[in-house]
């Protein structure tokens, strides 16, 4: 026989039974109902319910089959009109068959001092462990065989599986290693994980941080029109409703065996309490992946959680916090305080919005597992036992959860990490290389409005300069072009005086010659004039003369070889003193 699709829903008077039953044989199908038992039957398929609530036959129930879909869909008048029926779409739940009501459970665990929880229920839950004296034990007295999994309740099945376990979990030999032992190894490779530099990077360059904050993943729209409704509403029964299942999730829950669990106290806040664990690191892999699951989404969810990975037991909720933020900075891509705070208020949200919101968190973990070889291990040891048991949690239970969650406090100090002494040395660097970057910046600066300035100074040196230099040229070159005519105005101004004179005693003739003689030399020695027929003392008493005028007019530039090279060019030969 089939289990059909299935799927509830109600009014304040009546209760709906959607059941798709396609290639069925319409024309045979028998409907029972009584009380909080449900029957269905068209061949294949047969469906038996356990109800939340009390139905009955009063003569105004319906029903009606849709052909082209396949759907009978039964409407069923509730017993006590406005009632509201708790946990309709907890659908492994209510393929469960009526359990029978008995004080005390028909299996009982030979030796146990307690009730188990789920059988005796006064709806109140102490959150604080209970403290027992210390007892030292012998090694005689130890048991070999350690426990994990769902409620603790596995031991002595890993053996067989630990090369395939070495990729899933950390912890090594399981069946042989005490929960002390598991704590004390995993807070040690959390200490050896730490790395600071990743740490700051992140804690710098918080770009992608930001916007990994800024995603809403889809609790938090429930979450407001929960908060919403409450506003208007006291009633915090119909709020479940804002959860809803796919297709996908409903065969998931069709798929699950349902089975009853025996918890004592100890065992069902062990379970609790994994439960906040799980659900921070799926919270924090749902929010960094930004909804959208990759291939690591296993990796992340199993390594943030030392419950899957470690197979961790707690005591209070404040230690799972603080484990869970230090493996948030040690193990993923994104390592920032913010995103551990993030992960605790999402938590809070989904756990107020009741075991719907968990259960499809829990569906979608199972999902993500079963994908991934071997993480489906993990399914089999906790969370196909989570998504059959919180089915049957009460919400109430719950809620005193999420108000234990939220009076946790949790700071980086509590860490263990020195997050913020590294803060601190880290920004002191930074500030040291701000200032030393900003003075260099000065120091430039300055030195280049120095050079700006030497450089306009040069130029305007320059400029004067070349002003001077160029004058200077001028004047040499005056200087130049005039010095051969005031030399030859030197040569010619005692000689030629002497010389007329001389001449007129003789004759002018001699004196005109003469003066065109040196016209026409401009500036050569007058000594070519010795033709003219001058005694020789005469001569000589010129040459001196000469020689005299010569050393006093003649230019800076001239050297001596050059002014004898030029006597003798001219054939005069000047007398050594």
């Amino acid at each position: 026989m089939l289990t059909p699709a299935f799927d509830l829903s109600q009014d304040p008077d009546f209760l709906t039974i959607a059941i798709r039953v396609p290639y069925a044989r319409v024309s045979e199908f028998d409907v029972y109902f009584e009380g909080s038992d449900f029957k269905f039957y068209a061949k294949p398929y047969f469906l038996r319910l356990t109800l939340p609530g009390r139905i009955v036959e009063n003569g105004s129930e319906q029903g009606s089959y849709d052909a082209d879909k396949g759907i009978f869909t039964i409407r069923l008048p509730k017993e006590t009109p406005g009632q509201h029926f708790e946990g309709l779409n907890m659908l492994t739940a209510l393929l469960a068959p009526r359990k029978s009501r008995t004080a005390k459970p028909l299996v009982e665990e030979i030796g146990a001092s307690e009730i188990p929880e789920e059988v005796v229920d006064d709806g109140e839950f102490d959150w604080e462990i209970e403290q027992t004296p210390y007892e030292e034990v012998s090694e005689s007295d130890l048991n070999p065989q350690c426990h994990y999994g769902f409620g603790n309740l596995r031991s002595g099945v890993l053996q067989r599986l630990q090369d395939e376990l070495s990729d899933v979990i950390d912890v090594k030999d399981p069946d042989f290693t005490s929960a002390a032992e598991r704590r004390q190894k995993r807070l040690a490779a959390e200490l050896a994980k730490f790395d600071p530099d990743h740490y700051l990077a992140d804690f710098f360059e918080d770009e992608a941080i930001e916007q990994i904050l800024k995603y809403n993943p889809w609790w938090t729209d429930k979450y407001s029109k929960m908060t919403a409704f409450l506003e208007k509403s006291q009633e915090q029964e119909n709020h479940a409703t804002l959860v809803s299942f796919s297709e996908e999730e409903k065969y998931q829950l069709r798929k699950f065996v349902n089975k009853s669990y025996l918890l004592d106290k100890r065992a069902c806040r062990q379970v609790y309490y994994s439960l906040i664990d799980i659900l921070l690191a799926y919270c924090y892999e749902t929010r960094v992946t930004e909804g959208e699951k990759n291939v690591e989404s296993a990796w992340n969810i199993r390594k943030l959680s030392p419950t899957l990975c470690w197979f961790e037991t707690w005591t209070n909720v404040h230690d799972i916090m603080v484990s869970f933020g230090r493996r948030v900075l040690c193990y993923p891509l994104y390592r920032h305080f913010k995103l551990v705070m993030k992960a605790y208020r999402d938590t809070i949200k989904i756990l107020q919005l009741g075991k719907s919101a968990v259960l499809k968190c829990l569906l979608d973990i199972h999902k993500i597992f079963q994908e991934n070889d071997p993480a489906y291990i993990l399914n089999d040891l906790y969370i196909s036992d989570y998504c059959v048991w919180i089915q049957k949690v009460k919400s109430k239970k719950l809620a005193a959860l999420a108000e234990a969650l939220k009076e946790v406090s949790l700071t980086k100090a509590q860490l263990g990490l020195e997050l913020e002494e590294l803060e601190a040395a880290a920004l002191l660097v930074q500030e040291e290389e701000t200032a030393l970057k900003a003075a260099h910046s000065v120091s430039g600066q300055q030195t280049l409005c120095s050079s700006s300035e030497a450089s306009d100074s040069e130029d305007l040196d320059s400029t004067v300069s070349s002003g001077n230099e160029d004058s200077d040229s001028d004047s040499e070159q005056d200087e130049l072009q005039d010095s051969p005519s005031e030399t030859v105005n030197s040569l010619q101004g005692p000689f030629l005086e002497e010389s007329s004179a001389l001449l007129i005693v003789d004759g002018g003739v001699r004196r005109n010659t003469a003066i065109q003689e040196s016209d026409a030399s401009q500036g050569k020695s007058l000594a070519s004039s010795q033709p003219l027929g001058v005694s020789g003392p005469l001569i000589e008493e010129l040459g001196e003369q000469l020689k005299t005028t010569v050393q006093v007019s003649e230019p800076k530039g001239t050297t001596a070889v050059n002014r004898s090279n030029t006597q003798e060019r001219d054939g005069c030969q000047t007398p050594n003193n």
